[in-house]
């Protein structure tokens, strides 16, 4: 870590991770306008074959690269910190701020989800239990919601945890050939093949290939299996980050060129699939599942080398959009829904309407961030220690060491 070039490699990251946050506005935005069925039981009257683009799109990579990431940050606290001090950080930064906005956010999102559901069984706002989506027998009527992600961060920094307290059993030539067989797959160009393969094996059980998040606190073993194998990698990426970082960087054009021609694929399959004219193709959820878990990795790859290339430093706006990213994702579905809830009769077509929506959303969480969260206690349990007062805390320090 003393390599100068590594700070700059870390704020690329951070730029990365912070678009990942506010890419989940655009996302959640589109699922109100699909034309396909949604996951979510609400569905504006105005719908667009673009909505349904930028949810494959956007999907595709944002979860996935989120888990590399956290995989990578992960390794990183535990390098800096040691794995107790790495879990105490994750239980502040992650399961703490989980068992705070939780509550609040699950009842305020209720009411306006059972709001937006009235608007369109009924076309009027309203709210009717009758209406509510049906459960699984035995099933629970909460759910993690959009801070799923959170919640299964939290018990990956666990495992993880664990596993270095108990690597000391585990022969010392197994966890090297281990590490070496993810660094390789890393940064072999046909890895992402590879790679991609479990993860196929693992959505053949979905509809149409696609692993869904079911927000449950007791996810399946195809969730683990499925954001598992993203943070595992960038687990392993941190050890070798000097050498895979530059590799990915050199690489992240022609990552991106694989990653939209595997998009295409998706797209054309999915069609096929939905058209029933898959029939003659043994087990096409296989297939597709394949073709879009190799989307994931390239598109990850490709992103995590671009910002490595181009973002490798944070100037005032994005410093600001990423002190801001983690509120803005607590809160977005309250302005996504919500929006969605105002602009349901307006006489405009779809992508107005989303576009109307995304730029609400952004403002209203960008000014609730300024006048409620940045200055508070609020934000420092978010963000951690503010840049700007570190800066200032050096600059303090320097100035003392020079006077004397």
């Amino acid at each position: 870590m003393n390599n100068p070039t590594t700070p700059q490699r870390l704020h690329a990251l951070d730029n990365l991770r912070a678009l990942m946050m506010w890419l989940g506005i655009v996302l959640h935005v589109a699922i109100n306008h699909l034309t396909i069925n949604s996951p979510l039981p609400w569905r504006d009257p105005k719908t667009s074959p673009v909505a349904d683009l930028l949810l494959l799109f956007i999907h595709s990579f944002r979860m996935p690269v989120f888990f590399v990431l956290a995989g990578f940050f992960v390794a990183l606290l535990v390098a800096r910190r040691g794995a107790g001090g790495m879990l105490r950080n994750r239980a502040l930064r992650l399961a703490l701020p989980f068992a705070i906005f939780w509550p609040p956010l699950f009842v305020a999102t209720t009411v306006l989800a059972m709001v937006y559901i009235h608007l369109t069984a009924r076309g009027v706002p309203g709210i009717d239990p009758a209406l509510a989506p049906a459960r699984q027998p035995g099933g629970s009527p909460f759910n993690t919601m959009h801070l799923w992600f959170l919640y299964q961060l939290f018990w990956f920094s666990v495992m993880a945890w664990a596993g270095v307290r108990l690597q000391r059993f585990v022969p010392t030539r197994l966890r090297e050939t281990l590490a070496r067989s993810f660094v390789t797959l890393a940064e072999r160009r046909w890895g992402f093949a590879v790679l991609a393969l479990p993860l196929a094996l693992v959505g053949t059980f979905y509809p149409s290939g696609m692993v869904t998040e079911s927000g449950s606190f007791l996810p399946p073993l195809a969730e683990w299996v499925q954001s598992g194998l993203f943070f595992v990698v960038g687990w392993y990426v941190h050890g070798q980050q000097e050498r895979l970082l530059a590799l990915f960087a050199s690489r992240c054009k022609g990552h991106a060129v694989a990653g939209l021609a595997f998009l295409v694929a998706t797209v054309v399959l999915l069609g096929a699939f939905r058209g029933n004219r898959l029939q003659s193709l043994p087990h096409p959820e296989f297939w597709i599942a394949f073709v879009y878990n190799a989307t994931a990795w390239l598109w990850s790859l490709a992103l995590i080398g671009g910002f490595v290339r181009y973002l490798p430093r944070q100037n005032a706006v994005l410093a600001y959009l990423s002190q801001s990213s983690y509120w803005v994702y607590l809160v977005h579905m309250l302005g996504t829904i919500g929006f969605g809830i105002l602009l349901f009769n307006a006489p405009l077509g779809a992508v107005a309407k989303m576009g109307l929506n995304i730029a609400a959303t952004s403002l209203v969480a960008l000014a609730s961030y300024q006048l409620l969260v940045r200055h508070t206690r609020l934000g420092s349990l978010l963000n951690g220690q503010r840049a700007e007062k570190r800066s200032t805390r050096k600059s303090t320090k320097a100035r003392v060491l020079a006077a004397k």
